[in-house]
């Protein structure tokens, strides 16, 4: 199991823009970005009529499945993923091999467009999860406070104390 994500306020919002700049250039209907846990980060816009946690559940587990199925031909990992419906079509891309984009679309737009606008999405998403994921990293990192020399005197002392 992956760690949680945590995003701090201005990245959130950062992702926010892009989301809706895309949800704008494609005329999708819905996007959401999702974790690999499952778990629903944000979405944009019509979520009305959609249960967005199964969504996000639903979203994880078929993305890894997919990704064993890729396994088995010989592949990494399939990055993209299309499925086609009569009235609605479903758009999914990895972003930071760890968070999914799901574009949901129907006829007003083409997968054409909604492939080429994607990918310029998942782009600027990957500089900020990186730059997010950089962020935790150095947050939980331990500080070395106590050096070398302090660890020795500890040492030398519970020894004199216990008489060693």
């Amino acid at each position: 199991m992956q760690d949680q994500i945590n995003i701090f306020e201005q990245d959130f919002w950062s992702i926010n823009d892009a989301l809706n700049r895309l949800l704008q250039g494609t005329h999708a209907k819905t996007i959401l970005l999702i974790d690999r846990e499952g778990q629903l980060i944000t979405s944009t816009g019509d979520t009305r009529k959609m249960d967005t946690s199964s969504f996000a559940t639903l979203s994880a587990a078929d993305f890894a499945a997919t990704s064993q199925l890729a396994i088995l031909i010989g592949e990494k990992e399939f990055s993209t993923l299309f499925h086609q419906g009569e009235k609605e079509n479903l758009y999914v891309s990895l972003v930071a091999g760890r968070i999914i984009l799901a574009v949901i679309f129907d006829n007003r737009t083409t997968l054409g467009l909604v492939r080429v606008k994607t990918r310029g999405t998942v782009s600027e998403l990957e500089k900020t999860f990186h730059g997010l994921f950089s962020k935790v990293e150095k947050e939980t990192e331990p500080s070395k406070e106590i050096d070398d020399d302090f660890t020795r005197m500890a040492e030398e002392e519970i020894d004199r104390l216990f008489g060693i």
